[in-house]
C-alpha cells in the first residue's frame, strides 16, 4: 500500500470562507466516491492556528504505484487540483506502508 499525504497552504490574503476555496474543498471531499483506486480517503481543515501549520490536509491510500498514477491522472482529481492551483501551494509525501 502507498500512503499519499498532501498539505495545502492558502496563498497570502486567501480566506477559507471564499466561494472558490469552499468549492475546492468540496471537490476533494467528493473524490472518495468517484475514484475506485482509493482504499482510504480523508480530508479536512486544520484546526490549529500555529504559524507553521498548513491549512488543509488530505490523507489517502492506494494499493500500489500504478494505482497512485491512475488516481493522479483521474479527471476528477485533475479538476480538483486545478481549483487549488488558483489559491494555494502544497507539499506531498508518498510512502509505502
Amino acid at each position: 500500500m502507498i500512503r499519499h499525504l498532501v498539505l495545502f497552504k492558502l496563498n497570502e490574503g486567501v480566506q477559507r470562507a471564499e466561494p472558490r476555496v469552499e468549492a475546492g474543498a468540496e471537490a476533494f471531499r467528493a473524490l472518495s466516491g468517484q475514484i475506485g483506486e482509493l482504499r482510504f480517503w480523508e480530508c479536512a481543515w486544520n484546526i490549529t492556528d500555529r504559524p507553521i501549520a498548513y491549512d488543509f490536509a488530505i490523507n489517502s491510500a492506494v494499493d500500489d504505484a500504478d494505482a497512485l498514477k491512475r488516481y493522479l491522472e483521474h479527471p476528477a482529481h485533475q479538476a480538483a487540483a486545478a481549483l487549488w492551483r488558483e489559491f494555494a501551494t502544497w507539499v506531498i509525501a508518498d510512502y509505502e506502508f
